[in-house]
């Protein structure tokens, strides 16, 4: 019987430079040697007609490399560490990233070893895709620390602007009018509490909203600054404040109806209470108010984290005002506890931040008023213009640094929420010149 054609046993072909029938060295020992030399074409099952003189070691053989004899078809290669070898034409799929099936021992693909998808395109500060909570806080640090004479300019302008407000209503109006001194006393009657709890109250909430305001307004002029430190492109005061005038009457009118929102859902909250006050009810009605207020409150902050992106949404995709609250709601959507923890967590940073640089001026403004430093401390000190100036100088210098981190996280995330809905990564890809992404599309992001 002859042999099938094109089928040999590993090392029997005449052209593997072996004589026929010669034993080697590393023949089995447990073979005899053949009293006749084979001949080509052999039964492949005589007794040592198939041997090559040199064999590998048990269990490990693999195909032999040498060239094979015509007509006969060559042993497929060896396995590698994962399926095969990648497509010639390198990485493929939709983002650039090779699409191939996840191998065993943590490899994917056909072929060699894959430790993941290749890094996301980085033209500017963060890279282009899902953001982390660390990426977001060093994406508004690197910001500030590239671009620092166009970030530091507008800061310091809006801070010294807000400051000023603040100085001269507190210095003319606030210290006079508001009478806090009831809040200290243990003998004070409930109506001289309620009193002065609502004179700290106005206090404090005009100057929260003067604060919110230049807050507001410094996110709007870094947000130029911020998009373009996405894609890695510079940009001077002029221009931020070229590509935010536009937009600088719809801005001013979102903060005012945001303003409404909050103290209306507050006010809404305390109402029962308030007219159950008036009505006679005492103490019961002051409590009313006050668990009123709380749950407005919280309402209040539900609704601000809710709406916390329309301002970048507004100066990116120059929409209207309503547009961009619709829009801040869509992207917060089911992150609402995602915005608010980083939103909280860049709060905490910033303040911490700006308080070693507030306290210090503090306590200098307390040691060149009147009482000094003790009158300062117990809260019988007298607040003139000279503590008013010091402390404001320092409260330019922690302003100077929490408005770009505020305004740089709450950029970013507006970004990153786009990315993970929308796909905004591709978009600023091709905005940022990045090869294999299609052509460069100019603008900042959104526009």
């Amino acid at each position: 019987m002859n042999d099938t054609p094109g089928w040999a046993s590993p090392g029997s072909s005449p052209s593997d430079g072996h004589e026929p029938g010669k034993p080697g060295p590393d023949e089995p020992a447990d073979r005899p040697a053949p009293e006749q030399p084979a001949q080509p074409g052999t039964h492949p099952q005589s007794p040592g007609a198939q041997w090559s003189k040199e064999q590998p070691p048990p269990a490990q053989w693999s195909a032999p490399t040498g060239a094979q004899a015509p007509g006969q078809t060559p042993p497929p290669p060896p396995p590698g560490p994962g399926w095969g070898t990648p497509p010639p034409g390198g990485p493929s799929g939709p983002h650039g990233n090779w699409q191939g099936g996840p191998g065993p021992g943590g490899y994917g693909g056909w072929g060699t070893p894959w430790g993941g998808p290749p890094p996301a395109a980085k033209p500017g500060v963060i890279p282009l895709r899902p953001l982390g909570v660390g990426e977001i806080l060093d994406g508004a640090v690197s910001t500030m620390r590239t671009y620092w004479r166009t970030v530091l300019g507008i800061s310091l302008t809006v801070a010294v602007v807000i400051e000023i407000v603040v100085i001269l209503l507190q210095g003319l109006f606030l210290q006079d009018y508001a009478d806090t001194d009831a809040l200290g006393d243990p003998s004070a009657t409930l109506d001289e509490l309620t009193e002065a709890m609502g004179d700290a109250m106005l206090s404090s909430g005009v100057l929260f909203v003067i604060s919110l305001i230049g807050t507001v307004a410094a996110t709007a002029l870094l947000t130029t600054v911020t998009s373009r430190a996405v894609l890695g492109k510079p940009v001077t005061t002029g221009e931020a404040w070229r590509d935010a005038r536009p937009q600088v009457a719809k801005l001013f009118g979102l903060i005012f109806l945001l303003l409404v929102i909050a103290v209306g859902v507050a006010l809404a909250g305390a109402l029962p209470g308030i007219l159950v006050t008036l009505a006679g009810g005492g103490g019961g009605g002051a409590a009313l108010a006050v668990f009123g207020s709380l749950a407005g409150a919280v309402v209040a902050v539900w609704l601000m984290i809710r709406f916390s992106l329309a301002s970048p949404a507004l100066m990116l995709e120059k929409q209207s005002i309503t547009k961009a609250l619709s829009r801040s709601a869509k992207l917060v959507r089911g992150s609402w506890w995602r915005v608010f923890g980083i939103q909280l967590l860049a709060t905490i940073i910033a303040n911490i931040v700006a308080a070693i640089v507030v306290i210090p001026f503090t306590f200098l403004a307390a040691g060149l008023s009147g009482d000094g430093i003790s009158g300062f401390l117990d809260g019988t000190g007298d607040y003139g213009w000279t503590f008013l100036v010091v402390s404001g100088i320092g409260s330019v210098i922690g302003s100077m640094i929490t408005f770009p981190i505020s305004a740089g996280v709450t950029v970013l995330l507006y970004i990153d929420q786009r990315i993970r809905r929308e796909a905004l990564d591709l978009e600023l890809a091709r905005a940022a010149g990045v090869q294999g992404y299609g052509p460069t599309s100019p603008g900042t992001p959104g526009s």
